[in-house]
């Protein structure tokens, strides 16, 4: 599948191909997040998690709910080139963009089987955990431990220009 079949526009579309793929008996597994300056930690998170299931589907979160939690001139890179970067990954099969403050109501209208995070989590710290229990969901924690950050990036690009 070419990266521009992974893009999918919508929640409920992708909602439609996760319904489909469980009646196939695939295991579903899905993770979220801004994916603002692509990193090796997370390229190691979601080559772990998709290594919990048989498909991984990402939610990225639009520009207007980045800008909602970090700030003004955030996200650096456009919602669709977030998506277009993450779609070319090998690990990665579907992406899609949500727009709500949290996943939560993506969760459950998707009902993966996995919802993956990140180290900086654990399966108790978690936000969605009583959602993904609610639907007999399981919590996988993917990726080396959190000491990459698009921040941290930033923070060093300011500070190689300055010199």
């Amino acid at each position: 599948m070419s990266p521009k079949e992974k893009i999918i526009g919508s929640v409920d579309e992708m909602a439609q191909i996760v319904q489909r793929l469980k009646a196939e008996g695939k295991t579903v597994v899905m993770t979220n997040g801004c994916f603002d300056l692509l990193h090796v930690g997370h390229t190691r998170c979601l080559q772990g998690a998709r290594q919990a299931g048989d498909v991984l589907v990402v939610a990225v979160n639009s520009d207007s709910s980045v800008r909602s939690y970090k700030g003004p001139g955030n996200p650096l890179n456009p919602e669709h080139e977030r998506m277009e970067i993450l779609a070319s990954l090998e690990c990665v099969d579907y992406v899609f963009p949500f727009s709500d403050p949290t996943v939560d109501k993506v969760l459950l209208r998707m009902k993966p089987h996995y919802h993956a995070k990140g180290s900086d989590y654990t399966e108790e710290t978690v936000p969605e955990r009583d959602t993904v229990l609610s639907y007999g969901g399981k919590i996988v924690i993917t990726g080396d431990p959190k000491n990459h950050a698009t921040s941290d990036i930033i923070a060093r690009i300011r500070r190689a220009i300055s010199q």
